[in-house]
């Protein structure tokens, strides 16, 4: 008398158990890739404007990789640059935790700087 393990084939006890190797994959999305970047930019910059749009961001994505592009908006006077390296930073961190996929660039496009409301008083005339 042959007995048949338990999780192999034929067994009708349950389903068999497949290799790692032999698994399908987990496809992502470019959209979902494309909101995660736009909502780490969004969490990067921190409160904006009333007048500024939300980020937006464009991905393409090459197996395990994305490549990111986020446009957004800014209050001004500010440090323009430091606003934007953390964004770069917080996009390569976000989207790897939550998305798995490495993001070697991240390209920022500044599309408008609004001047904040405690500058444009400030701006009054001077003598």
């Amino acid at each position: 008398m042959t007995s048949v393990s338990e999780g192999t084939a034929g067994s009708g006890a349950g389903p068999a158990v497949v290799p790692p190797g032999e698994r399908g994959a987990t496809r992502i999305a470019d959209r979902v890739v494309s909101k995660t970047a736009a909502q780490a930019a969004h969490e990067a910059v921190g409160p904006l404007p009333a007048a500024a749009a939300p980020p937006q961001a464009t991905v393409v994505v090459h197996h395990d990789t994305a490549r990111v592009r986020i446009h957004l908006e800014l209050g001004y006077p500010g440090d323009v640059a430091a606003r934007c390296r953390e964004v770069r930073r917080h996009v390569v961190e976000r989207v790897g935790a939550l998305v798995g996929m490495e993001v070697p660039e991240v390209a920022v496009h500044v599309e408008r700087l609004h001047l904040t409301p405690a500058h444009d008083v400030a701006q009054g005339r001077t003598r």
